[in-house]
């Protein structure tokens, strides 16, 4: 049974694009594995919140000094990464804004980005701890980031690969509707990468 974690990141609803790609992204992988079970992250939903010094000291202080705020504080956190400890296949809806990810994404990658957790560090440097899992990146833009002149602004998709890998997660597989903006493509551009997806 494969556990089938669901991170959703933009704030639009009915005609997100992001969504509609990662939706199919998950339908495949339930095709291919009936008996997975999907645990959703909606960040639209359940915002993560954005970074202060209360949360970086929590962070970098032992649970057995915390205060009432911190315990709850690390808790949140914990309960995050619990979800990407559990998962063995993660699939992550990103939608190109100004170049990089969604606030709601960058907020989760701050609380979840922690050493002793998702990576620690020996006398050799870094190491993931998110071994053997599978991510899928869900992607759209209304520019072409993919080729071209404009690969080089995108900060979006190489962002989740660096974070990821950073984890121990380097078995990614990328899904691109592009152009979602450029007439002559717009029109068909989510379909294609929808019928493009393939689960391995």
């Amino acid at each position: 049974m494969k556990n089938i974690l669901h991170i959703i990141s933009s704030p639009r609803v009915e005609i997100s694009a992001s969504r509609k790609l990662g939706n199919a992204v998950v339908k495949r992988i339930q095709e291919k594995y009936p008996d997975a079970v999907v645990k959703e992250r909606d960040l639209t939903k359940h915002l993560v919140p954005v970074l202060e010094e209360k949360h970086i000291n929590t962070f970098f202080s032992p649970a057995e000094s915390h205060s009432p705020e911190q315990a709850e504080i690390n808790e949140y956190s914990t309960g995050l990464i619990s979800e990407l400890q559990e998962a063995d296949i993660i699939v992550i809806e990103s939608p190109m804004y100004n170049f990089s990810v969604p606030t709601t994404l960058k907020a989760y990658f701050d609380f979840t980005s922690r050493a002793g957790y998702t990576f620690k560090y020996d006398e050799t440097g870094p190491k993931g701890l998110l071994n053997d899992k599978k991510l899928y990146i869900a992607f759209t833009s209304g520019n072409i980031y993919s080729e071209g002149p404009y690969q080089i602004y995108d900060s979006n998709v190489p962002y989740i690969k660096n974070v990821f890998g950073f984890y121990g997660v380097t078995d990614v597989s990328v899904f691109r509707a592009e152009g979602l903006a450029i007439p002559g493509i717009m029109e068909t551009s989510l379909e294609k990468a929808i019928d493009n997806i393939t689960i391995d």
